[in-house]
């Protein structure tokens, strides 16, 4: 016999199962993901935990026509399943399969895109805005979870919707804290009664009674507005949401299923902004994910029986960074660590560990890390700045306002720099060389192996003339043994690393080991390519560049970066300033469009920055250079 699981094809199935049903389609839920992403890979804790919320928001609601917007994104995995994408579940973050995040334009119960945390809130009174002006009958529902609160732009947010009083039910699935028996007795009680239809009429009916008393109604219905915020103040927990215009119901236990649904129901025809406070827990009926739900939070594919990962070969350069920095923090007090919510992601739980008093979480607030890095500058620290480029988008102002301008010796520590992989476009790091670039006075770096990027930390910490920022990418390290003392890298200088005779290629960071082993695999045809790691982005080796394009006819730049404004704009610019004559110029790099997810391997292959498009690019422009120039010099 078939499972309730097979019978959902969309959310109105849901409607008419029994409570009993619902919950036992829960734990089918909680089977069928545990099983789908142990081979896939992905975000399964925080999808075990809203569960039961899932199903409570599409009993409840109608979607697709009511807007429900997930923030942040990977929340959202049990949602996709109920809205006819089981069948095709097993392709999760696979190369065309369906994405790990919500996505417009994958089906019309997806509102809103989104893989950066907090952006649910501002997004969902645009849509209730829009559907106030466009006279629609719709509800919006905004998810908040993963700590997305503490997110500025979820605060401007709810300041603006609760001032707009517009209809807004925002649910904030708070899966940090725990509720003690006395405490969720008693908000059990309260909401009950604050969510009871009978409550609100009896409120409603009060309000319009003294409204129609004559003399003194305004003092009549201050006065006992006053009592009722009194009382809130005192009893209720959410009194800061309330006064910043937010009805409150809560904290809820999100796991009680009959509740939520009874919940939505009492306050899906209340006016105004609502937020609704659910405690969840990550990793919910998985035992392995509910004892470690850092480790489940985001994993490649496990053992469901065990919960054990497939072992690395190598560190990554996440890891090495992270034990790079205890050491040279345990020779220099006046380093300190700052991550925004992603200790563990970015290494830096090495740090924490070991210098607890040097370690700064700020949270999902990535301009606040980097100003609040600023003023630890100011004082003679030297704050070293770990996040993901993807997130480092966020703080650009910062970077340039706050940083730059007061050429303060900030190190930025740029993790998952080039393609991912699997989370795809909204966690792509293809940006940050053509961005950071732009700014006055910034250094960037990019290693080549591990051993390098440990230079490169030690010279950071060796500068102090102004920001500078190492990138590097995701994944294992080249497999080198580590040296066990640090050289320091003139600053703008590169290396070459191979010697050659018939074209040229400049190659920043981890494409370096591209472009060594394509050297390998043409030499053994006859073609000898000279291989330089240019190490810097800025400031650019300019003697290098052009004493290379005097000396090859070709010259070629590759990286793991936007070919638009990277560095092979950056080499180009030396070119085309200078005027150099009879070089041919080709760039190689991420596409100017946004790539979709994947493994990297299927992406590298899809752009063509893997051994096998290079050494296939290499030979063509040595055969058109040879046989056709106007060819050669028009080749993209």
């Amino acid at each position: 016999m078939n499972g309730l699981l097979d019978q959902i094809q969309s959310p109105q199935d849901l409607k008419r199962l029994s409570l009993a049903d619902l919950e036992k389609l829960a734990q089918e839920i909680r089977e069928f993901l545990v099983r789908t992403v142990s081979n896939t890979g992905g975000h399964l804790a925080p999808s075990l935990g809203v569960v039961e919320l899932t199903l409570a928001l599409h009993t409840v609601f109608n979607a697709p026509k009511d807007h429900i917007v997930w923030d942040v994104g990977h929340q959202a995995y049990v949602h996709k399943i109920l809205t006819g994408r089981r069948g095709r579940f097993s392709t999760l973050r696979q190369y065309g399969g369906i994405s790990g995040f919500p996505k417009v334009s994958e089906s019309e119960y997806d509102s809103f895109g989104t893989g950066h945390a907090s952006t649910a809130i501002s997004a969902a009174l645009g849509l209730a805005s829009a559907r106030d002006l466009l006279k629609e009958d719709r509800k919006v529902i905004a998810v908040v979870g993963d700590g997305a609160l503490t997110g500025g732009l979820a605060f401007e947010g709810l300041n603006n919707a609760g001032d707009a009083k517009r209809d807004l039910i925002v649910i904030l699935n708070d899966n940090r804290m725990s509720i003690s028996p006395n405490v969720g007795a008693l908000s059990r009680y309260l909401t009950n009664i604050i969510t009871a239809p009978l409550y609100n009429r009896i409120k409603e009916v009060l309000w319009i009674w003294t409204g129609k008393l004559a003399k003194g109604s305004r003092q009549v219905r201050s006065i006992i507005h006053q009592i009722e915020e009194g009382l809130k103040a005192m009893m209720v927990p959410g009194s800061l949401f309330e006064r910043l215009g937010f009805r409150y119901f809560g904290p809820i236990d999100g796991h009680d299923l009959p509740r939520l649904i009874r919940v939505f129901r009492g306050i899906k025809n209340i006016r105004g902004p609502i937020i609704v406070h659910l405690i969840t827990k990550k990793g919910k009926g998985y035992k392995f994910a509910e004892e470690d739900a850092v480790k489940f939070h985001g994993l490649a594919s496990f053992c469901p029986e065990t919960g054990n990962t497939q072992a690395k070969k190598w560190p990554t350069y996440t890891e090495v960074f992270g034990k790079t920095l205890v050491e040279l923090a345990e020779k220099n007090d006046n380093i300190v660590g700052i991550t925004a919510a992603m200790a563990d992601g970015t290494g830096l739980v090495h740090f924490a560990k070991r210098f607890p008093d040097r370690f700064f979480d700020v949270g999902i607030a990535e301009g606040h890390a980097v100003t609040f890095a600023a003023g630890l500058a100011l004082r003679g620290l030297r704050p070293v700045v770990a996040i993901y480029s993807t997130f480092l988008q966020r703080a650009f102002d910062q970077i340039i306002h706050d940083v730059a301008l007061q050429k303060l010796p900030v190190i930025f520590a740029v993790d998952r720099a080039g393609l991912v992989g699997e989370d795809g476009p909204t966690h792509h790091g293809c940006y940050d060389l053509s961005y950071l670039r732009l700014v006055p006075d910034m250094v960037i770096m990019a290693p080549r192996d591990e051993n390098e990027m440990r230079n490169m930390m030690h010279t950071a910490l060796k500068f102090d003339k102004g920001p500078i920022a190492i990138r590097y990418p995701r994944g294992e390290t080249v497999g080198l043994d580590l040296q066990n003392h640090f050289k320091t890298i003139p600053i703008g200088k590169a290396e070459v690393v191979r010697e050659g005779e018939d074209l040229a290629v400049f190659a920043i960071g981890d494409a370096v080991q591209v472009v060594l082993q394509a050297a390998e695999r043409l030499s053994r045809k006859g073609i000898r390519i000279q291989v330089v790691d240019a190490r810097f982005v800025k400031p650019m080796d300019r003697e290098m560049v052009l004493d290379t394009a005097r000396r090859f006819p070709i010259l070629l730049t590759i990286e793991n970066n936007s070919t638009v404004g990277g560095f092979g704009t950056a080499v180009a610019e030396i070119l085309n300033n200078t005027n150099v004559q009879g070089v041919f110029f080709h760039k190689m790099g991420i596409p100017d469009r946004f790539v979709q997810h994947g493994s990297l391997k299927h992406l590298h292959a899809e752009i063509g920055l893997d051994v096998d498009h290079l050494v296939h690019k290499i030979e063509q422009l040595l055969y058109l250079y040879q046989h056709d120039k106007r060819k050669a010099a028009s080749l993209k």
